[in-house]
């Protein structure tokens, strides 16, 4: 990561195709022995490209990567389902988080005893 940050630092200081020697400063300005395999491998896989069309290709990747869990599937499909059948899902929904809520609260009445008791 830290060649590819180094690439793309470099070329955007003016640098169209970024050569070894210039990402070897910038990593060592910060104190990171450059690896030349990596370093090669790095200028190798983005020689000839534009930055901007990578950055964008990229981004079209990270669009298709889930973020946030399996809750928050779940909530776009239930909300999905709710706009397609006129939201009639929405207050069922509804109605099973507030007894979920209050099975929580009896639950922690019966104990009989506070935490620090």
């Amino acid at each position: 990561m830290r060649y590819v940050a180094a690439y793309l630092l470099a070329a955007l200081s003016g640098g169209e195709s970024p050569e070894a020697k210039d990402i070897k400063k910038i990593l060592e300005s910060v104190g990171i022995e450059a690896d030349d395999v990596r370093m090669q491998k790095v200028i190798a896989e983005l020689k000839g490209k534009s930055i901007n069309e990578v950055i964008a290709q990229g981004n079209c990747k990270l669009a298709c990567v889930p973020a946030g869990g399996a809750t928050a599937a779940v909530a776009a499909v239930a909300t999905s389902a709710a706009a397609g059948s006129g939201g009639a899902a929405a207050p069922a929904a509804e109605e099973k988080k507030e007894e979920k809520k209050e099975e929580s609260e009896e639950s922690d009445d019966d104990m009989g005893f506070g935490l620090f008791d």
